[in-house]
């Protein structure tokens, strides 16, 4: 179980004050699938990059299962984010030197071989998996430019879930792809979630939130409605 507990996030820009995050009370369930939508610049992805570490809340409590991450260092931050966590970016953020298997493979940089098998090998099957996971292992000696979007995506999706993380959070997995590509890639990560992954997305469409098991609204850094899909 993942708690947000009156979380605020706030910025200090030339004397300005921005306030992103106001009141945020939120849990995510494991096995959850939790769509967050809203406006440009309503706090959704402030809230998703909270949830990843990459961004300390100014005040309130975030607590996964039993740890308070506000007692971690920064240095334990990172470690738990590698251990722990699994990202999917609008921009693949792959690296144009490796192949897709060297880039589906930085997603055990962080974690030690004990938890991904046995050595070179266990890695190798892991990757693998991942690939075969989302339909991309004929793709593995390739490089980026040489992929469409949506094969890079998949790529970028093997990259995040080849740790077997316990939360993979998407920020507009969709937003540069089109509607074909788009569809596949939210296919995916229903499956993922089907075989209990939990997953948060920030997302601008809709219908891809409506995928999700549950949906929040943002506006002006608050969570202003929540709902459950209807099955």
């Amino acid at each position: 179980m993942i708690r947000l507990e009156n979380i605020q996030r706030r910025y200090v820009s030339d004397e300005v004050e921005t306030t992103a995050l106001r009141d945020i009370d939120l849990e995510v369930a494991d096995g959850e699938f939790l769509a967050i939508m809203g406006p440009s610049g309503c706090g959704k992805s402030t809230l998703l990059n909270t949830l990843g570490t990459v961004d300390r809340p100014t005040a309130g409590r975030y607590s996964f299962g039993e740890r308070d991450l506000a007692a971690l260092s920064e240095k334990e931050l990172a470690k738990f984010r590698g251990a722990t966590l699994g990202f999917v970016f609008q921009s693949f953020n792959l690296i144009d030197e490796l192949t897709i298997e060297e880039n589906v493979a930085l997603g055990l940089a962080y974690r030690k071989d004990t938890a991904t098998g046995a050595g070179q090998a266990g890695r190798r099957a892991r990757v693998a998996a991942a690939m075969d996971k989302v339909a991309i292992a004929h793709r593995a000696r390739h490089f980026p430019h040489q992929l469409s979007g949506g094969q890079q995506q998949r790529a970028a999706i093997a990259r995040a879930i080849v740790g077997d993380p316990q939360l993979i959070l998407a920020d507009e997995p969709t937003g540069n792809l089109d509607t074909a590509n788009g569809e596949q890639v939210m296919n995916i990560l229903a499956s993922l979630n089907a075989e209990g992954a939990t997953i948060v997305m920030v997302t601008h469409s809709p219908s891809h939130a409506d995928m999700a098991k549950r949906r929040i609204d943002m506006l002006d850094g608050r969570i202003v409605a929540s709902a459950m899909r209807a099955i």
